[in-house]
């Protein structure tokens, strides 16, 4: 099983002329290497542009606890309003062919 975040490429409004328009691509991607140091989910591939979404992956986990971790990331500063998880396996043949769920996840 993967977990597909797809994080809608809008860059991040008020930065200085000439700064890397996306800084949250990389809080995201500190963020997830973390969660796979302390051994909770695992960075399936290098996160990549689709359309108009950046696209990361996780898996190693059970599907609430990678879609526990799709929803934070959803909720971390400067990530993009918009951010959908899909749940789909490492042999899909496309991003995005999976059961999609909204982000965040609704309080328990």
């Amino acid at each position: 099983m993967v977990v597909e975040i797809h994080v809608p490429l809008l860059p991040t409004p008020g930065l200085p002329d000439g700064a890397y328009p996306f800084p949250w691509t990389e809080d995201v991607e500190d963020f997830l290497f973390a969660l796979e140091d302390q051994g909770q989910v695992e960075v399936f591939d290098d996160g990549e542009d689709d359309a108009n979404a950046y696209v990361f992956f996780v898996t190693g986990a059970g599907e609430q606890d990678l879609l526990a971790v799709a929803s934070r990331v959803a909720t971390l500063p400067g990530v993009p309003a918009g951010t959908i998880a899909v749940v789909s396996n490492d042999e899909a043949e496309e991003f995005g062919l999976g059961r999609q769920v909204a982000l965040p996840l609704p309080a328990l």
